[in-house]
């Protein structure tokens, strides 16, 4: 049996200024948006097989403490990309500050924080 990830979902602030960046970054697609739980809204975004699900609920939002010390917390999201040099130009053009540059077995990576303090680490695969 094979088992994938197909989607994610994260509560950020506005899902369709999330998903613009996201498409502009990783030339991603929005696959669908609405009306979603508890009278919130959402925006799927991503490829042909799998996706991030960002939600807004109707309620305004509350920031959380550091991911990495809150249990069930979201430490962060790793893209794998074919082109680690051109998908950091994009990180700069969206306004996002690339850090934690690291080449490692078996390829390299950065971290970048998003405008609702979502870490997503980018990797790029040695072939």
């Amino acid at each position: 049996m094979t088992s994938e990830l197909e989607h994610g979902n994260l509560t950020v602030t506005d899902p369709d200024a999330t998903a613009a960046w996201l498409t502009q970054v990783f030339e991603w697609q929005v696959r669908w948006s609405g009306p979603a739980l508890g009278g919130g809204y959402t925006v799927h975004v991503g490829n042909g097989s799998d996706y991030l699900a960002l939600y807004r609920p109707a309620e305004p939002l509350r920031s959380g403490n550091d991911s990495y010390t809150q249990l069930g917390g979201l430490n962060h999201i790793g893209i794998r990309v074919d082109d680690l040099d051109a998908t950091e130009a994009r990180v700069r053009t969206a306004g996002f500050a690339p850090h934690s540059h690291a080449d490692y077995e078996p390829g390299k990576r950065f971290y970048f924080h998003d405008a609702d303090g979502v870490e997503f680490e980018v990797v790029a695969y040695d072939d």
